[in-house]
């Protein structure tokens, strides 16, 4: 099986690196991007399983990059986890009203970030065989369907 993708976006190194450092022993392949457009770009090139998506970002906001992401047949089973200073009550709403599938509050609590990955990468990945599946039977059903008669 291919390695999941994770692509971390946020315009502070810092927290890159921690996401990095947090994540290198879980059999991923990461991307980072610094900003919102980055982050378009970076989703059309790396195609990720799941998007460490950081709130408060220059260019585009990741309220609206989530936005984007969902309303796009090609990438709206991408998992998004907002990582936020935001905490809100608003704040998620918004996020949720986005399109985000979770969201974790900064500071990250290590054990709490990689069971959130961890899960949602696997729901990613039932998410993509369910699809497939439904692909495949429904090229079964077109051949294989008799035409009835009106009369």
């Amino acid at each position: 099986m291919e390695k999941s993708k994770i692509l971390i976006a946020d315009d502070n190194p810092t927290n890159v690196e921690l996401l990095e450092v947090f994540l290198a022993d879980t059999p991923c392949e990461i991307a980072t991007a610094v900003d919102g457009r980055d982050t378009l770009e970076k989703v059309a090139s790396f195609q990720p399983d799941l998007i460490l998506l950081d709130i408060m970002m220059p260019k585009l906001s990741g309220f609206e990059v989530c936005k984007k992401v969902k309303s796009d047949p090609a990438t709206k089973n991408i998992m998004i986890l907002m990582v936020t200073a935001l905490n809100e009550p608003g704040d998620i709403e918004r996020a949720v009203m986005a399109g985000c599938d979770d969201f974790l509050s900064k500071p990250i609590n290590k054990l709490e970030l990689l069971k959130r990955v961890e899960n949602m990468l696997k729901l990613r990945h039932i998410t993509d065989e369910v699809e497939r599946l439904r692909r495949y039977i429904d090229s079964m059903e077109g051949g294989e369907l008799p035409h009835r008669s009106s009369t």
